[in-house]
């Protein structure tokens, strides 16, 4: 859960709607804090009449103010009175004169946030503000400022207008973007209404030059210019036409000349009526070729996990036609087991290699290889009733491929020998703490023979694997009501779960 959220909850106050909504206003918290060349700071209401803090960004477009985060904390006596009059008011408050903040004169403005039902209507909810945004912009440093900066400024006047009148966030703006989204440093657009260019920044300019138009971009068409970029083109963006018009929030790539420029467009309404918009812009060409390396090596990466599960599941089948070949009951038996062990590790790789982490539900690994043991069971003429109590949780793939293979000799050792010819039931019960995992496994069987564990392959296998591989412990035991019952112990302080 968010700070937001947390702080939201924690007090009472705000819907979920309201939250909602929040949220989507602070995805663009730093654009509009660039964009104003000031900190920003979202003030929700307390229920006793107060204000605190749920977000806070700072300018990358110039000096932040405050170093110190207001995130969590009630708000300041200076500024209570501006932020409460816009809260009540429904309407943007000035400050009439420079308020000082630790001997830095600054300018402050407060400007409510309302929550429209749908966008494009005039009906809004709440009719009264869920939240007070304030500004506070450095005077310390007033300068004549250049085109840019007053453009900037501009489009973050026109977007405090719509948070004001419930026009932004859009609710028909584009999910969210990839990697690369643009920022306004990355390249600003300004279009008006009919979609000509009023003013481009050098960044943006140099954006369009380098994937061929190399003119003036004021003053012409983004329509155009993209058409005549594109000229000869195949594959288009085909949400391109209504980014580059400035007629709906929305996002879309470039590609000319081997390079791929992202563009992404926020209308400006007022009134409810567009009156222009402005294009984001950004050179994305090396991400995009790194999305595609990696995509690419992702399907290499499965196709090679694929692979080895065919690869296992063909040995397995081959251990399989062989051991029924045989004339050797020693032998056969040793195929067989083989084969048994060969395929719990391929049930265990083919549940890895569908997932992208390195880590594996073992419960859903565990039911999967308790299906091998009825494939046992009709070769002894055995009916055995396997039942899962509790459960293993998740566990990365070094706990999970030797603990199956124990496991697996484990139960099938119960049906093979314990259960031979008749009707049984192997219960394995699995309890689990942050340090310690626990297993039970209890049949119904003939027991220990002479009350004594054997010293077989499988035995060794598995106190190999549980000893050795997982650094845990095993014992055997006569259980009460006959059969035997196998306790293991592990311990998870080397489990790097990450989920």
């Amino acid at each position: 859960m968010s700070t937001l959220s947390n702080i939201m909850e924690s007090q009472g106050i705000g819907s979920a709607a309201d939250i909602e909504w929040l949220h989507m206003l602070i995805g663009d918290w730093q654009l509009i804090a660039d964009l104003a060349f000031a900190d920003i700071v979202l003030w929700a209401p307390t229920q006793d009449g107060s204000f605190v803090a749920v977000s806070h960004a700072r300018p990358s477009s110039s000096a932040t103010l405050f170093y110190r985060d207001f995130v969590g904390q009630k708000i300041k006596a200076e500024w209570r009175a501006q932020v409460g009059e816009a809260y009540e008011t429904a309407s943007i408050i000035e400050s009439s004169s420079p308020a000082w903040y630790e001997e830095t004169p600054t300018r402050v403005r407060a400007v409510p946030v309302i929550r429209r039902v749908r966008q494009g209507s005039t009906d809004s909810a709440p009719s009264s503000p869920i939240a007070v945004i304030s500004l506070h912009t450095n005077l310390s440093e007033s300068r004549s400022p250049s085109r840019q900066e007053m453009t900037f400024n501009s489009c973050a006047n026109d977007l405090f207008d719509m948070i004001a009148s419930g026009d932004f966030p859009d609710l028909d703006a584009a999910p969210s973007p990839r990697r690369g989204a643009p920022r306004a440093t990355d390249g600003l657009i300004r279009l008006d209404v009919d979609g000509v260019v009023t003013f481009a920044s050098p960044n943006a300019l140099s954006a369009f030059n380098r994937i061929g138009f190399a003119d003036e971009l004021e003053g012409e068409s983004l329509a155009e210019v993209t058409t005549r970029v594109l000229t000869g083109k195949i594959n288009v963006d085909e949400s391109l036409p209504v980014v580059v018009t400035g007629r709906a929030p929305w996002r879309a790539d470039i590609e000319a000349r081997g390079v791929t420029v992202s563009l992404r467009t926020i209308p400006i309404r007022h009134l409810g009526e567009r009156t222009g918009a402005i294009v984001l812009c950004r050179d994305v060409t090396e991400l995009r070729h790194q999305e595609m390396e990696l995509i690419t090596k992702d399907a290499t990466i499965r196709e090679i996990h694929h692979r080895v599960k065919n690869n296992l599941q063909t040995v397995a089948s081959l251990l399989r036609i062989q051991a029924r070949r045989t004339q050797s009951d020693e032998a056969r038996e040793a195929l067989t087991q083989a084969m048994r062990r060969v395929a719990s590790i391929a049930v265990v790789h083919d549940t890895l290699s569908e997932g992208l982490t390195q880590n594996v539900d073992f419960d859903d690994v565990f039911n999967r290889v308790l299906m091998l043991s009825a494939e046992v069971a009709a070769i002894h003429g055995t009916t055995v009733h396997p039942r899962l109590t509790g459960s293993f949780g998740v566990l990365p793939s070094g706990y999970a491929t030797p603990l199956a293979l124990a496991l697996t000799e484990l139960v099938t050792n119960a049906v093979e020998h314990g259960l031979a010819g008749r009707e049984g039931t192997v219960v394995i019960e699995a309890n689990r703490s942050e340090e310690l995992l626990t297993v039970h496994i209890v049949d119904n069987g003939t027991g220990l023979p002479e009350g004594a564990i054997g010293d077989g392959l499988g035995t060794q296998i598995v106190k190999t694997l549980i000893q050795g591989e997982l650094s845990g412990s095993i014992e055997w035991n006569a259980a009460a009501e006959g059969g035997t019952d196998v306790f293991i112990e592990i311990p998870l302080r080397f489990a790097n779960v990450i989920d």
